[in-house]
């Protein structure tokens, strides 16, 4: 028997084609699958909290330090949705909160969201919207596509970051973990600002991945054209909200998503 609280969520997500539609209830993680690097039941439910303003706080149940630089990690972690997207619009906030934990000495503030996801696992293979800071350097990186075992296009510029070919950037194969986003984008740091993401993705097509309105980086040819969305939890404390989808029927064209916030 299918409860009737399932068939709300599904046919919501397939009624809502062409229309933006919440992917958390910020309730409760119906529609969505929790997996931990340590099998252990109800660590799921510790990395990945739900405050009272319907956010998702990660890290929340931890102290500060936690396995810091042990090279365990037992609590890197993603959250799965159940279902697979193939065209579609999707955005969600993020900000840092101040525990360090796991491997952060190598990867400072680092977590991550996954669209096309082939393998649910900790880490999954799909394509990677990284979120990252680098406080050493002050360098940002949330933006950067990072590289899970997949293929893709991509193009750079003189900085090894992406540049558009029509700027002058160099078509160039995918090749392995990071490819840099476009270098001198605004960004929240360590401020405690919510910092807006998005990431338009047409199957096989296209992924644009866009940080607080501006096009940071592109990719084209994708190995695969559809799977679920993960968010990671990775090395530090960090809050999500308002995670959104909009779904289209059919691959829309890229210059209408190349435009431009303020």
């Amino acid at each position: 028997m299918i409860s009737s609280s399932l068939v709300l969520l599904v046919s919501s997500w397939v009624a809502a084609t062409g229309e933006e539609v919440s992917l958390f209830n910020g309730k409760d993680f119906e529609g969505w699958r929790l997996i931990t690097r340590k099998s252990e039941a109800g660590l799921g439910e510790k990395v990945f909290s739900i405050t009272k303003e319907e956010e998702i706080h990660v890290y929340r149940d931890f102290p500060d330090g936690y396995q810091l630089d042990e090279g365990k990690d037992e609590t890197h972690a993603i959250m799965l949705t159940d279902r697979s997207f193939e065209n579609y619009r999707f955005s969600w906030e993020y900000r840092w909160g101040a525990k360090k934990l796991n491997n952060f000495g190598k990867y400072q503030y680092d977590a991550g969201m996954f669209y096309h996801v082939q393998k649910g696992k900790v880490w999954p293979q799909g394509f990677e919207y990284q979120i990252r800071y680098d406080h050493r350097s002050e360098k940002n990186h949330t933006g950067d596509v990072w590289n899970c075992g997949v293929g893709f296009e991509w193009s750079k510029g003189p900085k090894n970051s992406w540049l558009s070919e029509e700027e002058g950037g160099r078509p160039t194969p995918h090749g392995g973990g990071e490819h840099l986003a476009k270098a001198d984008a605004k960004f929240h740091a360590l401020d405690g600002e919510w910092n807006q993401c998005e990431v338009v993705v047409m199957g096989k097509d296209f992924a644009i991945h866009k940080l607080n309105g501006e096009v940071v980086n592109v990719i084209t040819r994708l190995a695969f054209s559809s799977g679920p969305i993960a968010m990671q939890a990775e090395t530090a404390e960090i809050f999500y909200r308002n995670m959104r989808i909009e779904e289209f029927e059919k691959p829309r064209s890229m210059d209408e998503f190349l435009v431009q916030k303020d």
